[in-house]
């Protein structure tokens, strides 16, 4: 598979997580741990075979923003999976893609970035966009929907922490980067789980634990790896274009799969949304992508 496909394909798995999300009877916090127990297994068990060793020197260089990092990881899909659970899986996942417009404003305010004509006039379309996601899906369930769009401007919050945090860690590659991440989130996340509930994995039936393996395996494992290996190969430009994917199919997962209602402000708000996103990124003349390494770490 050229490295096109491989992107294509990684966006699609992406895309579709908050339907397999939705199958596990699970609290959001522990969802989000055994994804990453599963994810940092199969990556690891991925670099084992290779016989590629971490490098060790460049991740203790770089361990203090490895662990910012990989703490604002873990939360970030805390908060992502409880949307789920309260709003659509289309609104939710509009609202975390909120998160590159934060990044541009926190970079103008707090690193000294240049806001340019470009950027501020994206950010505020892409602010109005929001609010007209936000008021078409907060008419549509009262207040579960309110609190699950507050759930995924959290996450957006979190999640464009991770982005800024990994601007500044440049000795490690996606993938070598990423486990780390993984493995801090595990750090944090079983603690936080243990005492706030304990753990469930015996109250999952067949159904449950598919969903759940095929998050941890597929959707984390296999499509990072997809991700990266395809991030090496493609212009910067390229990247950023195809990991918009990602939302269209988490719309049309949410409507055509799980019977979802979209109404047209939504669409018309998440468009835009995207659309802003989008045109500042390739307006940098290097477009960041998606993960740890650009404008959308996946994650989901």
């Amino acid at each position: 598979m050229g490295a096109r496909g491989r992107m294509l394909a990684a966006m699609a798995v992406f895309g579709s997580i908050g339907a397999f999300v939705r199958a596990i009877p699970l609290p959001p916090a522990e969802i989000a741990l055994w994804r990453a127990v599963i994810a940092t297994a199969a990556i690891g068990a991925a670099l084992l075979v290779r016989r590629r060793p971490l490098p060790l020197a460049q991740i203790g260089r770089e361990l203090p923003r490895l662990l910012l990092s990989g703490a604002a990881m873990g939360c970030n899909w805390i908060l992502l999976f409880a949307a789920y659970r309260y709003t659509s899986v289309s609104v939710a996942t509009l609202t975390y893609y909120f998160a590159p417009s934060l990044v541009v404003l926190a970079s103008a305010l707090f690193f000294r970035e240049r806001l340019t004509a470009r950027k501020g006039a994206c950010f505020l379309l892409a602010t109005g966009g929001m609010v007209l996601v936000i008021g078409a899906g907060g008419h549509s369930g009262g207040a579960d929907d309110r609190l699950g769009i507050a759930l995924g401007l959290g996450a957006a919050l979190l999640y464009a922490a991770v982005i800024l945090l990994g601007k500044g860690i440049r000795s490690l590659g996606g993938v070598d980067r990423t486990l780390v991440q993984f493995a801090v989130a595990i750090l944090v996340l079983a603690p936080y789980q243990l005492f706030s509930g304990g753990f469930h994995l015996g109250a999952l039936d067949p159904t449950g634990w598919a969903a759940l393996l095929t998050v941890g395996l597929v959707h984390t494992g296999a499509a990072y790896c997809l991700y990266f290996s395809a991030l090496k190969e493609l212009p910067g430009q390229t990247a950023a274009l195809l990991s918009y994917l990602d939302p269209l199919v988490a719309v049309g997962v949410s409507a055509l799969w799980l019977g979802e209602a979209v109404g047209p402000w939504q669409l018309a708000g998440g468009a835009v949304v995207l659309g802003c996103s989008l045109f500042s990124e390739l307006g940098d003349g290097k477009g960041r992508g998606k993960g740890t390494d650009g404008a959308r770490g996946k994650n989901p």
